[in-house]
């Protein structure tokens, strides 16, 4: 058998037997690291890395090789904890952590992906205008019905087809940096050779690339997704029930999660790129606020193909982005109050569970009707995932190494000291940003 024989799909034999697959099967290999890895660069997430470049060009490109690691590490326990337990974050947590905890990262949890929400549907909508005219708030309110329809029609095989698909959105970001000038021996240099600089808009910037890269709807989404798959396939079992099946597994969960987080930074690059050859380069620091505005300031830099394509990508990657957020919300939600929860089940089976992901969406497309500022909102959702992100990734690195809860199958050295080197890292980047925002 061969090593790559080792991180395809997980075939259904009886649970006694070791899952091994019979030959690479990469779809088979890509799903919830795929999925969660590009619902990161999310229209939020593309305004962010947008400004970056346009403020800062190539100099934060460092940010995202240093957070990779970092990254894998986090999304690869949460997905461990999901396929080992058959339970979510949410779950685990209600069963070896206090109450009041829990139930104060479950509502943080959601107040903060309502506003993500609120942003990407209003993005969506603003790059939708850009390309064909017409009303902003009929495309918000279009842009959330289709996302809440795709949850509650869908078969949960067919609707995660339809996510992976949408992960294709993220090369549109790719292809615009064929249009732009880029100067590659710099991009080398700053990837590879970073240059700090202490001032207060670099390091705010570098504190925003951390929370985007680094957010706990993610580990909710990607754990949860692991136990949706346990139940999808009847004989997979979780691995304290079925340590046989571990090897095959783990195996696959890292492959899915390396290349999703890959695809997930790679994408963050071209963007920071792409922003940092247009308008960096060419008239130095620039503002940009959201991604509409970098598509619609791209335009006349790099033309109309190039600007037509960022723009599709903005649309492409909230339709994966907005289900993510408000699917990851009910997970923790229904988790956390014992409700049956499972994009797998039928709407009626699982009502409050559904009703949890159609009142997200709503209430976040219901902001964009309101006075409330988007990018200070964005700000404050930023801060809310880094309070609620530190606790959980706390959680999660204590419970990935208890046999107790593991079993057979706890977390290596490796993945235990990047895990907590995520946990510090982005702790210090939520002090810093208290910091800042009082000063």
């Amino acid at each position: 058998m061969s090593a790559l024989d080792d991180v395809g799909g997980e075939r259904d034999v009886p649970p006694s037997a070791v899952v091994e697959p019979t030959k690479p099967r990469l779809l088979k290999i890509l799903g919830p690291g795929l999925v969660t890895g590009a619902s990161d660069d999310d229209p939020s997430g593309i305004a962010t890395y947008s400004q970056a470049g346009a403020s800062f060009g190539c100099s934060l490109l460092w940010s995202l090789l240093f957070t990779y690691p970092l990254m894998v590490a986090v999304q690869t326990i949460s997905a461990r904890i999901g396929r080992t337990t058959g339970r979510g974050i949410a779950g685990n947590l209600r069963r070896h952590y206090p109450n009041a905890m829990l139930q104060g990262i479950v509502w943080l949890l959601v107040v903060a992906n309502t506003i993500n929400i609120g942003a990407d549907l209003g993005a969506m909508a603003d790059a939708f205008a850009l390309l064909v005219k017409g009303p902003h708030a009929l495309y918000v309110a279009i842009f959330a019905a289709i996302c809440v329809l795709m949850q509650l029609l869908l078969q949960y095989k067919r609707y995660v087809g339809i996510l992976k698909w949408l992960a294709l959105a993220l090369l549109a970001y790719v292809a615009t940096l064929f249009f732009v000038e880029v100067p590659w021996r710099e991009v080398g240099t700053r990837l590879l050779l970073p240059s700090v600089d202490f001032s207060a808009s670099y390091l705010t910037m570098v504190v925003a690339i951390f929370g985007t890269t680094i957010s706990p709807y993610l580990f909710f989404w990607q754990a949860s997704q692991e136990v949706e798959d346990i139940d999808e396939k009847p004989t997979r079992k979780p691995l304290t029930e079925a340590p046989d099946q571990g090897k095959a597994a783990i195996a696959r969960i890292g492959a899915d999660t390396l290349i999703g987080m890959a695809l997930s930074n790679l994408v963050a690059m071209a963007i920071m790129i792409t922003a940092g050859a247009a308008f960096f380069s060419q008239s130095g620091s620039t503002s940009i606020e959201s991604s509409a505005q970098a598509a619609e300031a791209l335009r006349p830099i790099a033309g109309p193909f190039a600007f037509a394509l960022f723009a599709l990508g903005i649309i492409g990657t909230g339709l994966l982005a907005v289900p993510v957020l408000a699917g990851s919300a009910a997970y923790a939600v229904g988790e956390a109050r014992r409700w049956p929860t499972g994009l797998n089940r039928r709407p009626l089976e699982a009502k409050a569970f559904y009703g949890s992901i159609v009142a997200a969406t709503l209430v976040g497309m219901a902001m964009n009707f309101t006075p409330i500022n988007p990018i200070q909102a964005l700000f404050w959702s930023a801060v809310i995932n880094g309070f609620v992100s530190v606790p959980v990734m706390a959680a999660m690195m204590l419970m990935a190494r208890r046999q107790d809860i593991m079993g057979d199958w706890p977390i290596g050295r490796t993945l235990f000291v990047l895990g907590w080197m995520a946990t510090v890292t982005l702790g210090l980047c939520v002090f810093a940003t208290v910091v800042m925002a009082f000063l």
